[in-house]
């Protein structure tokens, strides 16, 4: 397969991915805000989600005060912002129209289907939408088009760079949603098993589809050890970090194995992956959320970099 073709696959699933994130951290966002006094955090609810992001420069800069109307323009309708909703789903529509004949017939209309919707969201008057109005389309035809690459797609070299992406992407994203709950929204260290704190769990949870899965798994309270470990060391769980480094190493070794050559993407996902297989949850708290976070953060930034050098910056065969 040619680097650029795959360059295209990888990306198309990464923005899909991305723009599934906003509308995420939108819902954490409003479902927090409904909570009287959310606002006493280190950060106010929303200003909480633009630093987790890495756009609160970006933001501040056009347009001031983090109020949720500001937020929502940002999040879902700013072209100015790459990491908006409607500037990833253009992105992902126009990589599927460079490589069109790399789709299926299923895929292409998932991706053009919410394109030509999102063109007629952009003219519908804003006080005729509301925040989860947006966030339930945008989680819609996410989950559409992944389903149709799940269903029609050789699972070929085209469909393990779909999925690199895909992996990459949901890896950096559950923890950066991780990190708006753990280390920006709540206030103090004594909050920690408080009200405020098990409401932000259960809130984030509920953001990313896993509320009900939490407690098939574990059932009883919701604490920050349980979802901690949930969301970080359980490979039942479909967004867990561990989930997304299996994932990650599976499609890896399979190009691996298909191109006949391992180098240094399969090492690091295999490192990643034995590390977290070998953690505790008190070993996470020792080294602090928010710096475990972190560190996991710009490792799987560095695997992203490795498989560009490796797969995406010359002529893949």
């Amino acid at each position: 397969m040619l680097s650029r073709t795959a360059d295209n696959l990888h990306w198309l699933a990464r923005y899909m991915e991305r723009a599934e994130t906003a509308a995420r951290l939108l819902e954490v966002g409003a479902r927090i805000a409904l909570l009287p006094n959310a606002g006493q955090g280190y950060r106010n609810e929303w200003d909480a989600l633009l630093h987790a992001g890495g756009s609160a420069d970006a933001f501040a800069r056009k347009y001031g005060e983090a109020v949720q109307r500001n937020i929502e323009s940002h999040l879902f309708f700013d072209r100015d912002n790459a990491s908006s909703v409607a500037s990833c789903i253009t992105r992902a529509r126009e990589n599927g129209r460079i490589v069109r004949t790399a789709l299926s017939v299923q895929v292409w209309d998932a991706l053009n289907t919410a394109f030509q919707e999102l063109r007629q969201l952009e003219r519908t008057p804003r006080s005729d939408l509301s925040l989860f109005t947006l966030t339930e389309w945008t989680m819609r035809h996410a989950a559409m088009v992944r389903g149709a690459i799940d269903a029609t797609l050789l699972r070929n070299d085209g469909h393990d760079f779909l999925n690199l992406g895909f992996f990459l992407e949901r890896a950096d994203n559950t923890a950066r949603l991780l990190d708006v709950k753990y280390y920006v929204l709540l206030p103090r260290a004594d909050f920690v098993g408080s009200g405020l704190d098990n409401y932000q769990w259960t809130t984030l949870l509920r953001a990313m589809s896993s509320h009900r899965a939490f407690h098939w798994a574990y059932g009883g309270d919701v604490t920050a050890a349980k979802i901690a470990h949930f969301l970080i060391l359980n490979n039942q769980c479909p967004r867990s970090l561990i989930t997304c480094v299996e994932g990650l190493t599976l499609h890896l070794d399979r190009l691996a194995k298909r191109y006949h050559r391992s180098g240094a993407a399969q090492q690091a996902a295999r490192g990643i992956l034995g590390e977290l297989a070998e953690m505790k949850v008190e070993d996470i708290f020792e080294e602090g959320m928010h710096e475990f976070l972190t560190r996991f953060i710009g490792e799987i930034s560095g695997i992203g970099r490795t498989i560009h050098d490796a797969y995406l910056n010359g002529d893949v065969r």
